[in-house]
C-alpha cells in the first residue's frame, strides 16, 4: 500500500488539479489580465529558477548517482521507480520546484491554512523521493533550501513590479488576507489538496509495486 501511495504522490501529473486550483485563485483575486499574467509569471519564474539551475547546471556538474543507480547501495534500498543511469541525484528538482511554488504562493496569498497545506505538500513530495530511492536526504534538503530561495526571489520581483503600477492597499477585513485574497478561495485550494491526498491513499490500496 505504501509503495503505491508514494509512487502516486511523486508523480507531477497527479498534482495537476492542485496547479489548476492555484491558477483559479489567481484569476479570481486579480482584477486585470496584467495582474494575472504577472502573478503567473512570478510563479513560473520561481519554478524555472528552481528546476532550471538544478537540471541544467548543478546535476551535470556534480554528477552524483542516484541511490537506485549507485552500485554500492542500490540493492540495499527500496527501489520502486526505475530511473535511467544517465540521470543524477544532486539536488532534488522535485523538492526545489514544490518548495518554490509553496513559498511563492505563501507570500502571495498570506493564508495560514494555505501556507501549512502547501508546505506539507512540498515536504511530502521531498519525502517520496527519498522513499523511492531516487534521492539522498541531502539532495532533498538542498533542494528545499534552493526552492525557498527561488520562491522568495520570484515574489520579491513580483512585489516590486506589482506595486509600481498598482496602489498599495492594506486589507483589514476578516474575509480577505493581508494581500487581498479571499480566504474562502484559499480554502478551495486546501480542499483540493486534501482530496488529492485522500485519493493517493486510496490508490495505494490498489497499486502494488
Amino acid at each position: 500500500m505504501l509503495n503505491g501511495m508514494m509512487a502516486t504522490l511523486t508523480s507531477g501529473w497527479f498534482w495537476i488539479p492542485l496547479y489548476l486550483s492555484l491558477f483559479y485563485i489567481v484569476i479570481k483575486n486579480n482584477e486585470t489580465m496584467g495582474q494575472i499574467v504577472l502573478a503567473v509569471s512570478g510563479c513560473l519564474l520561481a519554478v524555472v529558477l528552481a528546476g532550471g539551475v538544478d537540471n541544467l547546471l548543478v546535476k551535470p556538474w556534480i554528477a552524483r548517482l542516484r541511490p537506485c543507480n549507485n552500485p554500492e547501495i542500490k540493492y540495499l534500498i527500496n527501489t520502486i521507480v526505475w530511473v535511467g543511469k544517465e540521470q543524477y541525484s544532486f539536488f532534488s528538482a522535485h523538492a526545489a520546484n514544490t518548495f518554490a511554488i509553496a513559498t511563492f504562493f505563501s507570500c502571495l496569498v498570506r493564508s495560514r491554512s494555505l501556507n501549512i497545506a502547501l508546505f506539507l505538500w512540498a515536504f511530502t513530495n521531498g519525502f517520496t523521493r527519498i522513499y523511492l530511492g531516487v534521492h539522498y536526504p541531502s539532495d532533498v534538503l538542498v533542494g528545499t533550501l534552493w526552492g525557498i530561495i527561488c520562491g522568495l526571489v520570484a515574489y520579491t520581483g513580483y512585489h516590486y513590479i506589482y506595486f509600481r503600477s498598482n496602489p498599495h492597499v492594506d486589507y483589514v477585513s476578516g474575509q480577505f488576507t493581508s494581500t487581498g485574497y479571499n480566504r474562502s478561495d484559499a480554502d478551495v485550494v486546501v480542499a483540493v489538496l486534501t482530496l488529492l491526498m485522500i485519493c493517493a491513499c486510496i490508490a495505494g490500496t490498489f497499486v502494488h509495486l
